[in-house]
């Protein structure tokens, strides 16, 4: 009798590490570094247009902005 429970607890165990070792496959990483899978990543947003260019009229604000600032300063003390 001890010999059926030595081959039950054997077969068992078999069958739970060979179910282990198909687990950890399964969560594979398919890149090996962080940065394979940043450049990936962008790779792939910029395909869907994620990074398309955007006017920003910042720049342009501020300049205008300074250059009334400026004028009004000289105006001023005039």
């Amino acid at each position: 009798m001890d010999t059926i429970r030595s081959q039950n607890t054997r077969t068992a165990l078999m069958s739970l590490e060979a179910a282990a070792a198909s687990a950890r496959g399964g969560f594979a990483c398919l890149f090996s570094t962080s940065d394979e899978y940043e450049s990936a990543l962008i790779s792939e947003r910029r395909a869907q247009g994620r990074y398309g260019q955007t006017r920003k009229h910042w720049p342009i604000a501020l300049f205008v902005v300074c250059l009334l600032v400026v004028a009004g300063s000289v105006l001023f003390l005039r």
